[in-house]
């Protein structure tokens, strides 16, 4: 990858680069958070998803169909509506990007929170992250070409789906940590979890200070597709799930798996795929955005769900 990750710009022509101890710890970061999410499931997991599969059909229904849809709508509607298409278009490629990878430990955190499903979470975050080495290029391919970005950004998709299989093996290992010893998979899941939750302030701490002045001058669609990219998903996947009648606690884990994605993943495809990319600051900004604001975005959410659906899924049988 080179001697250097470049992480976003401070200016248009000045990159901001990572050095060596943030590299690995970004890398670190990555697997520990993998390795996690694969040590979070058990065979009964998988047993109990399989005798009640409709959660996860649904959730990878939402994953891969609402997500892309949700990032191309906000594309065509705020994004190029206020900025020339080819003076954007790199910005267009890193929401689509973010619309496009799985959902991230983050989501089963607020799962618990909310008191969804965990182990449905758990079950549909390690499903779409699997499908994620096929479905992720696919629909980037898909709706790259319907946005006319592919001959302008040069998007390697084989190049795509190799790093994506690269970022899954540690959930495949993780898993089989969790097979052969139960104790020291439920330590690897916690830990995983931990440095999920870690990587926002650690996104903070070694990105916002050097670019407050881009945060500044970015204009505000781009923190409309930032935002709305993780708003739009929750409830348009809430709204589904409650239209055909799913119990509440259901609906609630759905809803926070679709729209948290799996932001340290966006990020590390777009480092390891763009690098050598001059622009790869403008594809990196609303990932980078998206992973600041979607930890509020779902703490807001979660305290609406208790308040809102606790109550009423006690009178409800539970529907799926």
């Amino acid at each position: 990858m080179g001697e250097s990750l470049i992480i976003l710009a401070e200016g248009a022509n000045q990159a901001t680069v990572v050095n060596e101890l943030e590299q690995t710890l970004l890398r670190v970061f990555i697997l520990i958070i993998m390795f996690g999410l694969g040590a979070g499931l058990t065979p009964k997991d998988f047993s109990l998803a399989v005798r009640r599969p409709w959660g996860l059909i649904i959730g990878w229904v939402t994953q891969f169909g609402i997500m892309p849809f949700v990032a191309y709508i906000l594309i065509v509607t705020v994004l190029f509506q206020f900025s020339p298409p080819q003076e954007v278009g790199l910005i267009a490629l890193g929401a689509l990007i973010m619309g496009s990878v799985p959902a991230g430990t983050t989501s089963n955190l607020f799962t618990y929170f909310s008191k969804g499903n965990l182990a449905l979470s758990l079950t549909m975050t390690v499903n779409s992250t699997l499908w994620a080495f096929v479905m992720t290029p696919l629909v980037l391919f898909f709706y790259a070409n319907l946005l006319d970005l592919g001959e302008s950004v040069a998007i390697e998709f084989s190049e795509l789906a190799i790093v994506i299989l690269g970022l899954i093996v540690p959930v495949g290992l993780g898993m089989l940590v969790r097979r052969f010893s139960a104790n020291a998979g439920a330590v690897l899941e916690l830990v995983g979890g931990v440095f999920g939750v870690l990587f926002i302030p650690f996104l903070i701490a070694i990105w916002v200070p050097r670019n407050w002045q881009l945060l500044l001058s970015t204009e505000w669609p781009t923190y409309a597709v930032a935002i709305g990219l993780g708003l739009v998903g929750i409830f348009a996947a809430y709204g589904i799930a409650r239209l055909i009648r799913l119990h509440p606690m259901n609906a609630r884990t759905i809803a926070l798996e679709t729209g948290i994605q799996n932001g340290p993943l966006a990020i590390a495809v777009i480092v390891a795929v763009f690098i050598d990319n001059p622009r790869v600051d403008e594809i990196l900004l609303i990932p980078a955005l998206y992973s600041l604001f979607i930890v509020i975005i779902s703490t807001l959410v979660t305290l609406w769900f208790r308040r809102a659906n606790v109550a009423e899924e006690q009178k409800i049988p539970n529907l799926l």
